[in-house]
């Protein structure tokens, strides 16, 4: 077994699962690696015996390839629900592949609806009718009826399983029901209120139902935080909305506003950490989809096209500097100064792009307070060009001994951050303004800015000034 076979995983601790060892030490992988060498199943079985669903869908995640086929044949009988929604989705399809199908047939009963759909709505027609066939006829129309609404949208994130009861109940009605009914999800927060037409009119939390006398009535103990959420909201709105308002759970609705489903705060979560994560890669530009999963195909695939988009720019950078070249070749001082003019530009400008990305994706920054913040990051960048002007301008009159080559570049490192400043703020909003992501493309076009215009004044400069 080579090094690149053995499991790979953060070793970070983290707090025990029950009596179980840390997933994370180096022990738990010693063994884990000697149990999968040994082919022993039972003692695979007894040390994740004690972990929870989402350490096991993290360790089937961050082994290789033909690890992970080792111990699926192993475990695989072992995989369950909880498992099978944890498990990231660039390796989804291939865990599904390598269950037994009775095993995939039993975990995908114990998946509430919303996990059913994000379980099968990236596979082909074939491959999810099969999964699809081990429901019951109800379930699967649940389920289909999430696959009709539109990608991201908060119809595929609701789950259909959801408690109501009619207005004019009472938390004894309601208690009976709960305590009758078997179909009930495994959690749920509220129960909510409909009129006879199945139009959600406000909902009442279990808290306060089981700390209620048997007598009151629902309609008087609804929660003010009640709102509906439309089935063909994007799911960052969703996000947005729970976080927004503190929500734990909200009813989903059709076009004629009757009750189709309830989100949870898990799932509303799950999309505000998903959203994080695409702007993180995006602004990095390494794809939206990035995993550590990836092999070296889907990665180069994924990055390629990144990469590529910055050879246009890197040419109006070079294009600029070749204007100068007769003045570079009389003054190789302005050679060696020019990485500096860019490095510092580049950064500025992407701190602002940074903090302009975020306030985006929060709505933190919108059209109302864009021109105040437009004038704070222009005041910013000011500030830090006098001060690293400053500070560059003496380093280079102690490196150079001349003091009209370090006016010059403090002079340049001045225009170049408060270009910097102003084009991490306002390519962003010009992009959003147009319906494009901003994290998608505004670092290509600030690194373009930020050297073009740094070169163009550094080189301008020096030019007027020095020769």
């Amino acid at each position: 077994m080579t090094d690149h076979d053995r499991l790979q995983i953060d070793q970070t601790p983290t707090p025990e699962q029950g009596d179980g060892d840390y997933v994370t030490s180096p022990e738990f992988l010693d063994r884990l690696d000697d149990i999968l060498d040994q082919g022993d199943q039972p003692g695979l079985n007894a040390l994740l015996e004690k972990l929870h669903g989402a350490d096991i869908a993290d360790i089937i995640e961050q082994l290789s390839p033909g690890r992970r086929r080792l111990f699926l044949e192993l475990y695989g009988a072992e995989i369950d629900g909880e498992i099978l929604s944890e498990i990231d989705e660039s390796i989804r399809e291939e865990v599904l592949e390598l269950l037994p199908r009775h095993v995939l047939a039993d975990a995908v009963r114990e998946m509430d609806s919303d996990d059913v759909v994000d379980l099968v709505e990236d596979l082909d027609d074939t491959d999810r009718d099969e999964i699809l066939s081990a429901l019951d006829d109800s379930d699967q129309a649940a389920v289909r009826q999430s696959l009709a609404y539109p990608e991201y949208s908060a119809g595929r994130l609701m789950q259909s399983e959801v408690v109501t009861a009619p207005e004019h109940w009472t938390v004894g009605d309601a208690i009976d029901y709960m305590r009758r009914e078997e179909w009930l999800p495994e959690q749920f927060y509220h129960i909510i209120l409909v009129d006879p037409r199945r139009h959600p009119i406000g909902y009442v939390t279990l808290g306060r139902l089981l700390a209620s006398r048997r007598d009151a009535v629902l309609r008087d103990m609804a929660e003010d935080s009640f709102r509906t959420i439309s089935a063909y909201a994007e799911e960052a709105d969703v996000a947005y909305i729970f976080n927004q308002y503190h929500l734990i759970s909200a009813p989903v609705v059709d076009s004629d506003d009757r009750l189709v489903g309830v989100i949870t705060i898990d799932d509303a979560m799950a999309v505000l950490d998903e959203e994080h994560e695409e702007d993180i890669l995006r602004l990095a530009g390494v794809g939206d989809e990035s995993s550590i999963s990836d092999s070296v195909v889907q990665t180069v695939r994924q990055r390629v096209p990144w990469l590529a988009t910055n050879i246009p720019t890197a040419l109006a950078a070079a294009a600029v500097i070749a204007l100068f070249e007769g003045a570079i070749s009389q003054l190789v001082a302005l050679a060696v100064l020019m990485p500096i003019v860019a490095s510092m530009g580049g950064n500025a400008g992407t701190q602002t792009l940074t903090v302009a990305v975020r306030g985006l994706a929060t709505r933190d920054l919108s059209s109302s307070n864009a021109l105040r913040v437009v004038r704070r990051e222009m005041t910013v960048g000011l500030i830090n060009g006098l001060v690293f002007g400053a500070i560059m301008a003496v380093i280079t009159f102690l490196w150079f001994q001349d003091a009209w080559l370090a006016a010059v570049i403090g002079m340049a490192m001045v225009i170049n951050l408060m270009v910097a400043a102003l084009a991490g703020i306002l390519v962003p909003l010009a992009l959003n303004k147009l319906g494009a992501d901003p994290a998608l493309a505004s670092g290509t076009f600030v690194t373009m800015m930020t050297d073009v215009i740094g070169f163009m004044a550094f080189l301008g400069l020096a030019s007027a000034v020095l020769l």
